[in-house]
């Protein structure tokens, strides 16, 4: 306690290593080719640590300090769990609120994640905006870009299918309507399109006028309840695909 006492009365100083602060941890993967089983290690991207500072649109779009992210984020999870689903909010927005009510608190909103994935594969599920869930499967995973990169939220779906390729699972890129080009744009890159499972056919885009549409006239008409999650696939848009079919 006295060397404690004293450290706090007369600090020192001790300059960290820049480079030493920004590596990334690495994380065991498992990687099937043919019969065999490779191990390898991935770093898993961690997302941006704050948004981008607010332009005069998203300040008017704000409600009760809400950023239009949370708001989105808000709307999946309710909807989510008004349709039965367990929900998950990424880890690093679980202490943001919306109308109220901070994201971790929300009805159904699951505390831990399904048990069978690699540590990589769980680390960079948890970074995902939004997760419906049913019991131990995810039924589909939500990336929401406002004011970020959208290639953050892409890659973070690539390394998902990269890391779990046999994984059956819908995803959704959620973006406002004016960035609809660019989403267009990085999801047909090279990069993702020439994958054994190019996102482009896996991935859709939700622009957010269209899914706040589909979201009012559910909650309008009570149909939530009754609804399969198959209906979020035939709304979306998925990019290129008729294109690589001619």
């Amino acid at each position: 306690m006295r060397l404690l006492e004293d450290a706090q009365r007369s600090p020192i100083h001790r300059p960290v290593d820049p480079k030493k602060l920004a590596r990334k941890p690495l994380f065991k993967a498992e990687q099937r080719k043919g019969r065999q089983t490779i191990s390898t290690v991935v770093s898993v991207p961690e997302p941006d640590e704050s948004e981008q500072p607010p332009t005069s649109e998203t300040l008017t779009s704000e409600v009760d300090g809400a950023t239009l992210h949370t708001q989105i984020q808000h709307h999946l999870l309710s909807l989510g769990a008004e349709m039965g689903f367990d929900v998950w909010v990424a880890r690093n927005d679980r202490s943001r609120t919306c109308n109220g009510k901070v994201l971790a608190e929300m009805n159904k909103m699951s505390s831990e994640l399904p048990t069978q994935f690699n540590e990589a594969t769980n680390r960079t599920i948890e970074l995902i905006d939004v997760l419906w869930l049913k019991g131990n499967s995810i039924v589909a995973a939500f990336e929401v870009e406002c004011t970020t990169a959208v290639y953050s939220g892409l890659l973070r779906m690539s390394d998902l299918l990269a890391l779990q390729p046999n994984l059956e699972i819908k995803l959704y890129l959620v973006a406002p309507d004016e960035r609809r080009e660019k989403v267009e744009r990085e999801i047909l890159r090279p990069t993702f399109k020439l994958r054994d499972k190019p996102l482009h056919e896996v991935c859709g885009f939700l622009a957010f006028s269209v899914l706040m549409e589909k979201v009012e006239g559910i909650r309008r008409l009570g149909l939530a309840d009754s609804l399969k999650p198959d209906f979020l696939e035939k709304t979306a848009e998925f990019f290129g695909t008729e294109s690589d079919s001619e």
